[in-house]
């Protein structure tokens, strides 16, 4: 119950790579490659899934689904890394 399964461990990765790449498109001078880019995507998961429902929103499940809360809570992490940076 607890452990991943070698399919799960490749959907978490690919969703992550995918979010993050999209993030840094939509995030300007986010350059972090394709290990950051995957890292930024699953702590974005991660920050979507305690955000969204604090907020009232939801998405159904499914791949698409958890690249779009990915994406968001990726985007979110790195205006926040952009913020922390200025600083």
């Amino acid at each position: 119950m607890g452990a991943l399964s070698g399919g799960s461990v490749i959907a978490i990765l690919l969703v992550g790579a995918l979010a993050g790449w999209l993030a840094g498109k939509l995030v300007e001078g986010s350059g972090f490659g394709l290990i950051g880019n995957i890292a930024i995507g699953i702590v974005g998961a991660f920050l979507a899934r305690l955000i969204l429902p604090a907020v009232g929103l939801g998405l159904a499940g499914g791949f698409f689904s958890a690249v779009i809360q990915a994406t968001f809570g990726a985007v979110i992490l790195l205006w926040l890394a952009r913020l922390v940076r200025k600083a």
